[in-house]
């Protein structure tokens, strides 16, 4: 699990809701939820096909509740490989395979102990990185422009409110409240897009990056295993992907 997003969405609304105080159900209006939701999820579904917003759901979920392994953990797996493969072969990876959960590392081993040239591996991992980045775009893009739209649909509603609110102008008592209620549907919109949207596809964009990482360093080792080269130069390889701080030392 992510806590930095857990953390920060219940910092964001907790600070927005005390702000607000016991004024919480002048908040609350149902037509203005209806305008703002429904209209930013109605724009949404015209502008992309509904796979494409269907599976923004699945990437958000994984954003937050999924927890990649760490580079060095990346790099001291691999290290373990390279030694075992040095040691008893690279037929001996396959009970190793067997117990591994990460779909991309399985796959990539199991290339190289059934033989496969380390260009034909490189081809088949890069295009599985280059699908992973089209997938992570498409999903930080939607949420992107559902953090475009809610504004703007807030916007609307607050036009709506105050047609109606010209209606009643012979009533001065209905003036602050019809105003009130037309305002309220730019706040939803304004919240919506920066408190939720907008820092959601900024995490999607961050998370891709780190998995795209990991994925590198991973096919930078399945590569050197496939080479046969020695553990230590394979540990120099995957340590130029980091930080010098995060670097692992020589064993």
């Amino acid at each position: 699990m992510d806590l930095a997003t857990i953390i920060g969405i219940l910092l964001a609304f907790g600070l927005v809701l005390g702000a607000i105080g016991k004024s919480i159900l002048l908040f609350f209006n149902i037509p203005s939820l209806l305008i703002v939701v429904g209209g930013t999820i109605g724009a949404t579904l015209i502008n992309y096909p509904l796979g494409h917003v269907l599976g923004v759901m699945g990437v958000i979920k994984n954003t937050i509740f999924s927890k990649l392994e760490s580079p060095a953990e990346i790099i001291e797996q691999f290290m373990d490989y390279a030694k075992r493969a040095r040691r008893e072969g690279i037929l001996s990876l396959e009970p190793v395979i067997k117990e591994i959960d990460d779909e991309y590392l399985k796959k990539g081993l199991q290339l190289t102990v059934d033989g496969l040239e380390p260009e034909i591996i490189r081809d088949i991992l890069e295009t599985e990185i280059a699908y992973l980045e089209e997938r992570h775009g498409n999903g930080a893009e939607v949420v992107s422009v559902m953090g475009a739209f809610a504004p703007a649909l807030g916007m609307i509603g607050t036009v709506i409110g105050l047609i109606l609110m010209l209606q009643t102008m012979n009533d001065p008592s209905t003036i602050g409240p019809s105003m009130a209620v037309a305002l309220i549907t730019t706040f939803y919109g304004a919240v919506l897009s920066n408190l939720v949207f907008n820092p959601l596809a900024g995490k999607l964009r961050l998370r891709s990056k780190e998995e795209v990482l990991i994925r590198e360093m991973i096919l930078e080792g399945v590569l050197s295993i496939s080479k046969g080269e020695n553990p230590r130069i394979i540990q120099e390889k995957l340590n130029s992907y980091l930080p010098p701080k995060s670097r692992t030392i020589n064993e």
